[in-house]
């Protein structure tokens, strides 16, 4: 894991640009995250999934932003699936039932918005 630009914690330090992707390197086999910022209104965490990984469907009580940094990533959200690659943000609203997997490597960022 890269610790250029990270506070002692591992949370982003405040008034300094990152590269968030640069933040988590990919683990064999493995799903990979880092919170950067938790509050009470909400958590920004970091994901690195090595090819083949994901998360199997859940909910979530609040809405959640998923922004795709490297690589692609297929999204099940209510059932309908959204493919979605680097440079793009998906919303997934709150207690709708979702998932995602890839073949492929790929890091996010994901937003949790309580409130």
């Amino acid at each position: 894991m890269s610790k250029a630009n990270t506070s002692s914690d591992g949370r982003l330090p405040t008034a300094e640009p990152v590269r968030l992707a640069e933040l988590l390197d990919y683990v064999a086999g493995a799903v990979v995250s880092r919170t950067l910022s938790q509050g009470q209104s909400g958590t920004i965490t970091l994901f690195a999934f090595d090819a083949g990984q994901g998360l199997s469907e859940h909910t979530a009580p609040f809405d959640a932003l998923v922004q795709v940094l490297d690589g692609e990533v297929d999204l099940t959200i209510g059932g309908k699936k959204i493919p979605a690659q680097a440079g793009q943000s998906v919303l997934m609203p709150a207690n709708v039932p979702h998932a995602l997997h890839s073949d492929k490597r790929f890091k996010m960022l994901l937003t949790m918005i309580r409130g």
